[in-house]
């Protein structure tokens, strides 16, 4: 079987960094398990096709928080460096037929702690990690006969002490000394000498200025000279950027002694002194950059250009390049990227709270890459012509757990939903001969973290969160529209749809909107705060129809109005489904006790409860489903038990209990699936590591239920659906475990043996 991936999601994105060769990459963290990925051909603007995550690496177990790419000498091979919470420092070889194949090959360990922040030097092939147990180690990275060999230099505790977050290597000077600086949870920066004939570190300056935690450091040659000045740039909390300058001491002797030095008297530049044997430098203060409103997460030089460029981000929601003025030589701020002004303060239903937690340079100079607190890349391109940046879309996705996803009944888009509290719509955009999934609408941003959903017909989905109610939403013509023109989906001509939806100023419910003539008045009677934001307006047009949209227009313009709120749950909601002619929906929150395990139905015409509510578990009930014909809605539970609920064939709105099987499974059941077909068949997966088919059996007395196949998986359970359709003459069933795999197998009919099985590689 081939299984090539089409849709891939994002967690929370916590570490970055642009490869020379193009290759975006990015630590992620997810529910169940720690991945390095990484993004190639975002930078590559002759590249058509769009594709967004090409591989993900495992071996973390715990969050990554720093990644880098280094080359092993000047003709070796390429390597990925990603250090992690785990306390460990892996390394990545790349593959000889491609720079996108990264495979596992070594660990670093020493550290006590997590590991915050790495640097790498190619001319000695240095490797410098630091950790939140305040130390820095110092390994010698090499290369020989296809293996690689780690020895450990040096470890290097902080004094005063301080939990380093941030790194910058780089050479000094023609004779190969090495400077590094170090900062961190102190509003100070360490500087370390290494000189060229020696192995180990020595702290030389403490540089002070900054009255918060210095976040990011970045360092650059001023020109290619060999003597050239360095530029250091430290970023910190206090919304500040430094500049200091690194500058050889001319008036040293061979020694390193100094013979003669007239130091500034401004206690506000004082000169630190750098010394190597043979060589000494001066470190002072250069430049204070202004203009940031709030932290300041990154820095990054850029040379490709001209002239010295400096790229930061922010938490207010911008981006800067900085540059110095040729006849002043003050840094000043070139441009600005990001969120404008006016919407500063908007809530997270915005899209605007957080910022932007870094910022990257393309290699060529010509584009910047952002990643914010919504869970999407945000690219700009410059365009030489105009002289102005311009947006282009990028790769999104969730930034926490992914709780539920559901196919639109039709097929012709998927839903999903998660602990980041939004809702979103996922579409594959046709555009010529190529086909890629991309992000299309954010229906739901709402203010509780959401845990399961399920689509109502083609334009309607209902979704239901720890706010103990459910809430139902209409596709607004605008997305409508959007998917038509960009996926081929057909508009429904049943139904007027409302043109768009926003939320009101105090409001927490999507509130649908409509274009208004030019002869039509507005409401005069609508009170200011509950006053739509003209904004996010329906009669908002797209400024780029041709591609999918950017993610300014995901969160502000690509809300579904609501519809209805269904109430009579006690606790959080844990499961919903809908049944496949869209009349009925059944429902079930977390629960202790038999009175809150219950099932409540509502059927949509009127949105009412169907009473009583169905009962029959004891605890949480996890999942439910709908048999094809809707015959029958089976519900699987933490009490290790399924039932199985008969549609009462006078009344369609009634069910009652026709079987069940307290012990199904030896631990919970977390998952169900009905197979296609009249058969009766569905299978169960639960915590005790194995998937059970059933099939029921009809005899004179009821439904009697039977085990057909047991599969049994290395770890929990946690997700089963069988393929809508059969594959040569067999079920299709996907099944997902604990640790992240995704196994995809075909059942032989009539027996259920295992036919064959699959794993989905993430490569």
């Amino acid at each position: 079987m081939d299984i090539p991936r089409q849709l891939t999601g994002m967690g929370q994105v916590v570490c970055s960094h642009l490869a020379q060769i193009g290759i975006l990459q990015y630590g992620i963290h997810w529910y169940f398990q720690h991945f390095v990925s990484f993004v190639p051909c975002l930078f590559r603007r002759q590249n058509r096709k769009n594709r967004g995550v090409r591989a993900s690496l495992r071996g973390h177990t715990d969050t990554i928080n720093a990644i880098k790419f280094a080359r092993i000498g000047p003709n070796g091979p390429v390597v990925i460096l990603s250090g992690s919470s785990d306390k460990t420092v892996r390394l990545w070889h790349s593959s000889v037929t491609s720079v996108c194949e990264f495979s596992y090959t070594v660990v670093l360990e020493g550290h006590t702690s997590s590991i915050n922040c790495l640097a790498f030097n190619q001319d000695r092939n240095l490797v410098i990690s630091g950790s939140a147990d305040g130390t820095l180690i110092i390994w010698s990275l090499s290369f020989t006969q296809d293996e690689f060999h780690i020895s450990l230099i040096q470890t290097i505790p902080t004094t005063p002490k301080l939990l380093p977050l941030t790194l910058a290597l780089s050479k000094l000077g023609a004779a190969g000394n090495l400077v590094l600086a170090v900062a961190g949870t102190k509003g100070h920066v360490q500087v370390y000498i290494c000189g060229a004939e020696e192995s180990q570190f020595h702290l030389q300056a403490t540089l002070v200025g900054h009255e918060n935690w210095v976040r990011s450091l970045a360092i650059v040659s001023e020109n290619d000279t060999p003597n050239s000045d360095l530029l250091l740039a430290s970023a910190s909390q206090d919304k500040y950027i430094r500049l200091w300058r690194i500058r050889q001491d001319k008036q040293a002797t061979p020694d390193g002694t100094v013979t003669k030095r007239n130091f500034m008297s401004s206690l506000s530049n004082k000169a630190h002194l750098l010394r190597t044997f043979g060589a000494s430098y001066l470190l002072t203060f250069e430049a204070l950059l202004l203009g940031h409103e709030d932290w300041i997460y990154t820095v990054q030089w850029c040379t490709a250009g001209p002239k010295l460029q400096l790229l930061s981000s922010s938490a207010d929601n911008s981006l800067a390049v900085w540059e110095a003025e040729e006849s002043s030589g003050i840094w000043v701020c070139k441009t600005r990227l990001g969120e404008i002004s006016s919407q500063k303060g908007s809530t997270t239903a915005t899209g605007s709270t957080g910022g932007f937690w870094n910022g990257l340079w393309s290699p060529d100079g010509q584009s910047v890459v952002s990643l914010g607190r919504t869970g999407s890349w945000r690219l700009w391109i410059y365009d030489r012509e105009s002289d102005h940046w311009r947006q282009r879309f990028g790769v999104s996705g969730h930034v926490g757990p992914i709780t539920g996803i559901a196919w639109a009944k039709d097929g012709a888009f998927i839903l999903s939903t998660g602990g980041d509290q939004t809702t979103r719509l996922h579409a594959a955009w046709k555009h010529g001969e190529d086909e890629t999934w991309h992000e299309f609408s954010r229906p739901q941003i709402h203010g509780y973290d959401l845990n399961c959903i399920d689509s109502i017909g083609s334009t309607h989905f209902i979704s239901g969160a720890d706010e103990k109610s459910l809430r139902v939403f209409d596709e607004p013509k605008g997305t409508a529209d959007l998917l038509q023109r960009l996926c081929g989906i057909s508009l429904p001509s049943d139904h007027a749809m409302p043109d768009a939806a926003n939320i009101p100023v105090l409001g927490l419910s999507n509130k649908a909107i409509e274009n208004l003539k030019d002869n039509q008045p507005s409401n005069g009677d609508v009170e200011p705060t509950d006053a739509p934001d003209p904004s996010l307006g329906a009669d908002y047009k797209h400024p780029n129809p041709e591609n999918p949209p950017l993610e300014d227009q995901l969160a502000r313009h690509t809300l579904w109005p609501e519809r209805e709120k269904l109430y009579g749950h006690g606790y959080e909601i844990s499961a919903v489904a809908t049944s496949h002619d869209g009349a009925i929906i059944a429902t079930a929150c977390r629960a202790s006790s038999i009175d809150h395990a219950v099932i409540r139905l509502y059927e949509t015409k009127e949105w009412r409860e169907v009473k009583p509510a169905l009962t029959s578990h004891s605890l949480t009930v996890t999942c439910l489903r709908f048999s094809e014909d809707d015959k029958y809605l089976l519900s699987v539970g933490r009490d290790r038990k399924w039932s199985l609920f008969e549609r009462d064939a006078s009344d369609p709105e009634k069910f009652s209990l026709a079987c069940s099987n307290a012990k199904g499974h030896t631990r919970m059941i977390l998952s169900a699936s009905w197979a296609p077909g009249d058969a009766r068949v569905f299978a169960t997966a639960g915590r005790d590591k194995v998937v059970k088919i059933w099939r029921v059996l009809e005899n004179g007395q009821g439904l009697e239920p039977k085990c057909l196949t047991t599969m049994t998986y290395p770890v929990a359970v946690t997700a089963v659906d069988f393929a809508p359709r059969m594959v040569r003459d067999g079920l299709v069933i996907a099944v997902g475990t604990e640790d992240g795999e995704v196994s995809v197998s075909i059942l032989s009919l009539p027996d259920m043996g295992l036919r064959s099985s699959q794993k989905i590689d993430d490569a």
